[in-house]
Formats: structure tokens, C-alpha cells, sequence
């Protein structure tokens, strides 16, 4: 016999959007805003070009946009803001998905994205995607934050399954994963068509029973 979920387990089911409701999630290193294409494509874009970038006193040296930013990704790296910009907007434009951008917050300065996307509210399972962050502050505690804010917010909502997926081959949003106490459940094969190429997913989830495990381990590491 299948035993039924919770009323209210279920009532979440049906309640929830496809579209996230728009959010501002803050912690102590960054501040997740809804993006708006007209106001945070240009900064994102410097941001995400490879050019030098300054953030406060600090000036990170050019760099390799599609090395260390778009190469795993869906889309870019981008030649121009306008071209950039029309990127931006199919990620806000989502209709089962929530974009943030990413504010430093000691300089008030957008230093990445990072999204809701495949939203299943059906089903409370939602998974994050599409992050990006400028080499400035990677390794810096910022996707760490970033994340936290995002699985606690998704959890407090009643979501049962946050999922986390990235390329086989991407060896850091891999370990990235596992560092914020997502469990690995496999690779599914020749997954996607991405860039022309054929994609071969790793697959990762949290669920809500492992959140408070993850969390406590997440705070002591934001905390120290």
C-alpha cells in the first residue's frame, strides 16, 4: 500500500507557481536581486567579458572569458552588451524559472547570476542553473552564500527535491556541488544536444529530509 503525502505536503503541490514569485534573498556577502535585463545587462556584462574588472580596491587582470566563466554553459561567451543582453533576457523571460542577479555586497557591484530553472512546483522539486560568477570573486564564498540562500528559501517554501546539474566533464561546478551537500545520483548519457556537441549529465539532488544536515555544515562555513 502507498501511503499518501501530507495534506499540506500536497496543498504546496498545488499552490506553488511555475514561475518563482520574484524574491530578494540577502546574506552577508551578497544579495540575490530578480534580474532586469534594462538596468544589470551592461555591469553583468563587464563583469563576464574578460576584461579587467575592479571590485572596491581590488583590480582582477583580464582573463580568458570563455576558460573561466562560459564554457560549460548554454550560451556565450558574448562579443557585445547588446548581444549579451539578449541572453540575459531569455533567462528572465523563463516561465518555469527565477534569474538573479548577484550584488557583491560590500561594493553594491552585480558579480554573476544564478537562477531557479525547471521549476516542477507539481512535484516540489526545483533545480539551480545557468551560475555564473566573474573570476574576482570565485573562491571567494560567494556561490557558497549564494546557494544557501537559495536552497533555504526553496525549502522553506515546502519544495521536497532541489536538484544541481552540470556537464560531466565540469570538474568544478561538480565539486562544487558536493561541497554544498548535494548527494550524486549518476551520469545520464548523451543527455543533451549542447553546442553542437553531445552532453552527458551528472546529476545531483538535495532533499528536504538531508537540508538540515547541509545547512548547519553550510553555516559553520559561511560563518568561518
Amino acid at each position: 500500500m502507498f501511503e499518501p503525502l501530507p495534506t499540506e505536503v500536497l496543498e504546496k503541490a498545488r499552490t506553488l507557481p511555475l514561475k518563482p514569485d520574484s524574491v530578494i534573498l540577502t546574506g552577508s556577502r551578497v544579495q540575490l536581486v530578480p534580474a532586469v535585463v534594462e538596468t544589470d545587462a551592461e555591469a553583468l556584462f563587464e563583469a563576464s567579458n574578460g576584461s579587467a574588472f575592479t571590485l572596491g580596491d581590488v583590480t582582477a587582470e583580464a582573463y580568458d572569458a570563455e576558460e573561466r566563466i562560459w564554457r560549460f554553459l548554454f550560451d556565450g561567451p558574448y562579443d557585445n552588451v547588446d548581444d549579451f543582453a539578449v541572453g540575459l533576457r531569455r533567462w528572465v523571460d523563463m516561465q518555469d524559472g527565477l534569474c538573479f542577479t548577484v550584488y557583491h555586497a560590500a561594493t553594491g557591484k552585480p558579480v554573476g547570476v544564478t537562477n531557479y530553472v525547471r521549476n516542477h512546483p507539481e512535484h516540489l522539486r526545483v533545480e539551480l542553473g545557468g551560475i555564473w560568477y566573474t573570476p574576482a570573486v570565485q573562491r571567494t564564498g560567494v556561490n557558497r552564500e549564494a546557494s544557501y540562500l537559495m536552497l533555504k528559501h526553496a525549502f522553506e517554501l515546502g519544495y521536497r527535491r532541489v536538484e544541481w546539474k552540470c556537464h560531466s566533464e565540469h570538474i568544478r561546478s561538480r565539486n562544487a556541488a558536493l561541497r554544498l551537500g548535494f548527494t550524486f545520483e549518476g551520469i545520464q548519457e548523451a543527455h543533451m544536444i549542447w553546442k553542437g556537441c553531445s552532453r552527458d549529465t551528472a546529476w545531483f539532488r538535495m532533499l528536504d529530509s538531508e537540508w538540515p544536515d547541509a545547512r548547519t555544515a553550510l553555516e559553520d562555513g559561511l560563518i568561518g
